[in-house]
């Protein structure tokens, strides 16, 4: 689930050198000089010139990562309970009982419920709805809609996010398509994922892919770190430019989620509800997310 307000990414905290024999902010309880000590170093070199560097709230230690997998795993449950039952003629208040109920039974909470107001357990956004659509019990799936489910769940104080676009009966192969592309889009950003590159780099790799289809990307609402809390910084986009935005380190953990239109990439929100977002043009919108960890040689996916 995306922030509902665009989180402006900081320019980082600079990191304090601890002394040589002190032990490791990490917890790891080696002294600092044999374990971060040339990580922090490396961070300070990018901001002398110039980059916004993560400050250390943003990089996740082995402890706090392993917290966050075992919590993508429940993540992934339910979204695998959802994709075993949904159909046509379901109300989308029937998927948020699903989530509801295979939440409890795991142990885990809806980070959702009540976030900021928000009333259910779950996001359920229907062919132009770009995100954030509010479950109800007259929503009423048809043969042919297409619909992300979004689930976000805390699980002994770690936070998971992702979601996936279904196929409702007989879709039409343009919202096919662009429901596969969506997913393409979210694995470009994965394979984008590089230590020591930027968030750029990645936007852009997403961005590029979409034109080649002839879609556009959502530019107001994107991605965010997560894992401590449900949205932290960084603030993720996918309009950006190569060599720009956050520096990606080892420990990092934010989502991909790139919401991609068939149309144009204006979208509104919901006067009456303040939450839900649609297409501006009425065509049809589709998204794919997961929570990934940055790692030595890329990212590793912890909610899918």
């Amino acid at each position: 689930m995306q922030a509902k307000k665009k989180i402006v990414a900081s320019e980082g905290t600079p990191v304090r050198m601890l002394g040589r024999n002190e032990p490791c902010w990490c917890g790891s309880g080696r002294k600092y000089k044999s374990c971060h000590a040339a990580f922090d170093e490396r961070i300070l070199d990018f901001k002398r010139q110039g980059h916004i560097v993560p400050d250390r709230e943003q990089i996740k230690t082995k402890e706090q990562i392993e917290g966050i997998r075992v919590s993508g795993l429940r993540n992934i449950a339910i979204l695998d309970e959802v994709a075993s039952k949904i159909r046509a003629g379901m109300s989308t208040q029937e998927i948020d009982d699903i989530v509801s109920a295979k939440t409890k039974e795991l142990g885990g909470i809806s980070a959702t419920l009540g976030y900021e107001g928000f009333p259910k357990s779950v996001c359920t956004s229907i062919n132009e709805q770009v995100c954030h659509g509010i479950p109800s019990e007259h929503d009423i799936l048809k043969d042919g809609d297409i619909v992300n489910v979004d689930v976000t769940t805390i699980y002994e104080g770690f936070y998971s996010d992702s979601s996936r676009t279904f196929l409702i009966g007989n879709v039409d192969p343009e919202k096919k398509k662009l429901a596969q592309v969506a997913k393409e889009c979210m694995e470009e950003g994965i394979r984008a994922v590089k230590p020591w590159t930027f968030l750029g780099d990645m936007g852009n790799a997403v961005n590029e892919y979409a034109k080649k289809y002839g879609y556009s990307i959502v530019r107001e609402i994107g991605g965010h770190g997560v894992g401590i809390g449900f949205h932290e910084e960084p603030w993720v986009s996918y309009v950006s430019r190569p060599g720009e935005e956050m520096l990606m380190v080892p420990g990092m953990v934010f989502t991909i989620e790139p919401m991609v239109n068939m149309g144009r990439c204006d979208v509104y929100v919901d006067e009456e509800n303040d939450w839900t977002v649609y297409t501006d043009d009425g065509k049809p919108s589709a998204q794919w997310e997961v929570t990934v960890a940055v790692t030595e040689e890329g990212a590793e996916i912890l909610a899918y």
